[in-house]
């Protein structure tokens, strides 16, 4: 009997559940995990080579929210639109946590419940009525383990999958995690970021969490005016921003810290938005904590009046600091000071100083 399931009319399966698989397919879908590229590109190419060793009709891969309960589709096969935007929404993520499948387990199918799959809206509102009978379902995680993602292998046969595809799915589940993981990528940029000394992951509305093998720092707790300035880099869409930060007051009694701010691209922008990274300072050319500030105030164009009025100073005074910064930079203007000044990352972000913000050290 055929159906109908996305875009294609599939016949339903005929061979059994237990298959005879490659030598490894281990390896190639470890080369396919580590291939560069965009994410959502390395997930078709995961699916197509896993449809090589195991049966099914249709399958999904979704991101998991680091910050959140929610998934965001990555990839999938013969699935319609609007059922990929089922299984990226709500009910499914509330589906996937009452079965357990948002922790570390082997993979799941509906003959394992110990209720009737019907009972979930997924399975009695989405899948069903395409004609999906069976699944096999793994959550994904990476080492640590640090949950990334989620994966179901979908199918039209009412039989139960075999328990040696269990195991062979099971065996590839670290695999694809690796090929779908986001943090990677970021992890791949952070380590460009010479002598790194504390990093987090930021999402848009201030969460935070650990960067895995990076440590912390107080300047990277939650509500903190350093990321309140990374992630005005990431709403203005910049991929690599670099500032200094003063410790211990606006003046910088115990030195300045440089900030690397790493932004995730494509779709894995919607799930991490990027990484702050602190790392020592370097040469800051002979400028003052005052001229690093006067010069986060050129980098946004503001005047001397404007400058004078935010710092509580004479206007006579920003000109000196002005002059002060052209030669130390070596530049001919006001506007080539504020240019390099962003290329080297020598300045402190204008406006990002509170007074609380002040006394972290």
């Amino acid at each position: 009997m055929d159906r109908a399931l996305g875009d294609s009319t599939v016949e339903s399966p005929s061979y059994p559940l237990v298959i005879v698989m490659s030598p490894d397919p281990a390896l190639r879908l470890t080369e396919i995990a580590a291939a560069p590229g965009l994410l959502p590109e390395r997930g078709e190419a995961l699916l197509a080579e896993l449809r090589r060793h195991l049966p099914f009709d249709a399958a999904w891969i979704a991101l998991a929210e680091p910050f959140d309960s929610g998934y965001v589709s990555l990839a999938s096969t013969a699935l319609d639109q609007s059922t990929v935007q089922y299984l990226s929404g709500p009910k499914n993520a509330h589906d996937i946590e009452v079965t357990g499948l948002n922790r570390d387990s082997a993979p799941l199918s509906p003959s394992d419940l110990p209720y009737p799959v019907e009972e979930l809206p997924t399975w009695s509102e989405c899948l069903i009525p395409t004609g999906i009978h069976e699944a096999l379902a793994v959550p994904l995680f990476a080492p640590g383990p640090r949950h990334v993602g989620f994966m179901a292998l979908l199918t039209s046969d009412k039989k139960p999958p075999a328990e040696a595809t269990r195991d062979h799915l099971g065996h590839l589940a670290p695999v694809i995690a690796q090929g779908i993981d986001p943090v990677r990528t970021l992890l791949t940029a952070a380590r460009v970021v010479q002598s790194a000394t504390a990093g987090v992951l930021l999402s848009i509305d201030g969460d935070v969490a650990p960067l895995p093998g990076i440590g912390d720092d107080p300047l990277l707790a939650r509500g903190s005016g350093v990321l309140d300035a990374a992630r005005a880099a990431f709403t203005e869409g910049h991929i690599y921003t670099s500032f200094m930060w003063p410790r211990g007051g606006t003046h910088a009694p115990d030195g300045h810290v440089r900030v690397t701010v790493l932004s995730g691209t494509d779709v894995e922008a919607r799930v991490l938005p990027g990484a702050v990274l602190l790392s020592p300072s370097g040469d800051l050319l002979g400028l003052t904590p005052r001229e690093l500030e006067v010069l986060g105030m050129l980098v946004e164009g503001w005047t001397n009046q404007e400058i004078a009025s935010a710092l509580v100073v004479a206007p006579r005074t920003v000109a000196a600091h002005v002059e002060h910064i052209l030669v130390k930079l070596g530049a001919a203007s006001r506007t080539l000071a504020a240019v390099r000044a962003v290329r080297t990352g020598l300045f402190v972000p204008a406006g990002s100083m509170t007074s609380g913000d002040r006394q972290i050290n």
